[in-house]
């Protein structure tokens, strides 16, 4: 009987006991996490990044600051140069102007538009027959005229005649010109009439000074000129007579 229930353990005993081979299987332990949550994660890996986590910057608005920099930094380089460019050679190289009156008809109209030189002023004196534009006292506007005489020569108007040094200098356009004694202001006998045209009509003899010259309008009829308000000093010429470049019709380079 001994026998038999010793036999009858050691076969139940096997069966029971668990196999050499296989690990044991742990518990987990209680309070480990089944499911980890975002904010959980974040904060265990321990990131020194600033970043991680947080909004970045609106990318587009610091594209469009930098677009618009751009773009003012490179008008700034183009405008800013011109307007110095600009300025430059109004004071000191040419300038636009405008005929107005009818002081130097027919060569120049009212209304057309100029280009007065200023450089070579700088370098002579002005000379016979240039068209010159003076800046005179007093004158709301720029008055433009013809040099027909230079310091030192002496100067004389007879009958409308231009003299110099006893010469007579002919008007450039002399068909355009009426004689004096016969200008719209004469009277019904042929005799001259008082005013203006009278004081014109006769002038000098007077020799002209240093730095003085005297000018005429082609015109010489209808021309406030050196024979109402006398010879001009040089410091009153601002240039001379370049190019007509309006109307293109008459488009002319004056030498």
């Amino acid at each position: 009987m001994k026998m038999s229930s010793r036999n009858q353990e050691e076969q139940v005993s096997p069966r029971s006991a668990p196999p050499a081979d296989e690990p044991p299987v742990a518990a987990p332990p209680a309070d480990h996490p089944q499911h980890v949550g975002p904010a959980r994660l974040l904060a265990s890996t321990g990131s020194d990044n600033p970043t991680v986590g947080q909004s970045l910057p609106d990318s587009q608005s610091v594209s469009t600051a930098a677009s618009i920099f751009s773009a003012l930094k490179e008008f700034a380089q183009i405008v800013f140069p011109a307007i110095f460019l600009a300025a430059f050679i109004h004071l000191f190289l040419a300038q636009a102007t405008i005929v107005r009156g009818q002081s130097m008809q027919p060569n120049l109209q009212p209304e057309e538009r100029l280009i007065m030189e200023k450089l070579s002023y700088h370098f002579h004196a002005p000379r016979h027959n240039e068209i010159i534009v003076l800046d005179m006292p007093g004158s709301p506007a720029l008055i433009i005229k013809r040099v027909v005489g230079l310091p030192g020569q002496t100067v004389e108007i007879q009958q409308g005649r231009l003299l110099v040094d006893g010469h007579e200098v002919a008007s450039p356009y002399p068909e355009a010109i009426q004689p004096a004694w016969r200008s719209p202001n004469a009277g019904a006998d042929g005799q001259m009439a008082s005013g203006l045209v009278t004081l014109r009509s006769e002038y000098g003899p007077i020799t002209l000074p240093e730095d003085a010259f005297f000018v005429l309008g082609d015109n010489r009829v209808n021309s406030n000129d050196s024979r109402s308000f006398g010879p001009v000093h040089r410091d009153y010429i601002k240039g001379r007579i370049w190019v007509r470049y309006w109307p293109l019709t008459r488009f002319t380079i004056f030498r």
